[in-house]
């Protein structure tokens, strides 16, 4: 899961008004739909935005450049502005799930509170802008995952959203929160009372402050990421780029090259683009944004694409590399 911040350029407002935010929304909702990923938690501030996402075939870093980009040039050309409209890159903190969800979820929807917006939890369950009133049942949207939040409460729904409400209302006395808008041990731990009791027990936990949880998570999504940087670096050093990738298709697949590169939705034609666009998102790191200009195609049809092939991978057992790749590279 990832917790996102975004903030205006000198903490200016990136909402003005209701046209503002609807086209925000708009935006979102098609971006999350497009490409896989899904949302458990959103709040708009009229300086910045909170995010829960879970990411799904495509990166997050992708999602939030086509969100941040779009609506950015909506904005400018709407309001006769140019420049920036948001504060350096967005804050992402990797959060892990099981000790953070719930956490995170009752923090983020309840600052539209805690910022003045509005005055009561009655007036929060009826504000158009945050996923809490999605949830509460008062609006609808298609792209927020409001099922896996209720059934943590109860299998009911009415009984589950009542035992979610108080839970978010037992939450305001808390105040802000830093321990969940930022990773690092001091947070993770809860502050430095925790930090300082796991040190006399003789507990030393791995942090970084880009992730959000315990040593044992950090140090797996370090690993993780080490692995896949290695992996990326292991192909290129075979001297694959999208053109060898492409033979590489054609040829587990038995299939003439000109297949690949042909608008059409032939059989044959749609799976060697599948397998080609798995292969260079994962193996490579293409983004989905140049495979969908280098075959012509939406960025939308880059990530189907990405899934089918990940199934094909998965049914048929195909390799990047050949078996003689596979046992000099080892």
């Amino acid at each position: 899961m990832h917790h996102i911040i975004a903030r205006g350029i000198e903490r200016r407002r990136i909402f003005q008004d209701e046209s503002d935010r609807d086209n925000f929304v708009q935006r979102l909702g098609i971006i999350l739909k497009e490409t896989g990923t899904q949302c458990y938690a959103w709040t708009l501030i009229p300086n910045h935005f909170h995010l829960l996402l879970k990411s799904g075939l495509v990166p997050i870093s992708q999602v939030m450049r086509r969100l941040l980009t779009g609506y950015a040039v909506s904005y400018n050309r709407r309001h006769r502005r140019s420049g920036h409209l948001f504060q350096n890159r967005y804050k992402s903190i990797l959060c892990q799930r099981d000790q953070y969800f719930l956490e995170l979820v009752r923090y983020l929807h309840l600052n539209p509170l805690r910022a003045g917006i509005v005055s009561t939890v009655e007036d929060l369950d009826r504000y158009g802008y945050c996923g809490h009133g999605v949830i509460m049942g008062h609006f609808e949207n298609d792209w927020q995952q409001i099922d896996e939040v209720l059934e943590l409460f109860a299998k009911q729904v009415s009984v589950a959203r009542r035992r979610y409400r108080a839970f978010v209302e037992e939450g305001i006395k808390q105040g802000r929160r830093s321990d969940l808008t930022g990773g690092g041990l001091l947070r993770s731990s809860g502050g430095w009372a925790e930090v300082k009791a796991m040190r006399r027990a003789q507990i030393f936990q791995k942090s970084d402050e880009r992730i959000l949880g315990d040593g044992d998570f950090v140090e797996q999504v370090l690993l993780q990421a080490r692995e896949q940087m290695e992996r990326r670096h292991k192909v290129r050093a075979q001297g694959f780029n999208l053109d060898k990738v492409a033979e590489r298709v054609c040829e587990v697949l038995e299939l003439d090259k000109s297949n690949l590169w042909t608008a059409g939705k032939d059989r044959n034609r749609v799976r060697a683009r599948s397998l080609f666009c798995y292969w260079a998102s994962r193996e490579l790191g293409i983004s989905q944004a140049e495979l969908a200009r280098k075959l012509n195609i939406s960025p939308a049809a880059v990530t189907f694409s990405v899934k089918r092939g990940e199934e094909m991978v998965a049914e048929h057992n195909y390799c990047l590399f050949k078996s003689a790749d596979r046992e000099s590279g080892e």
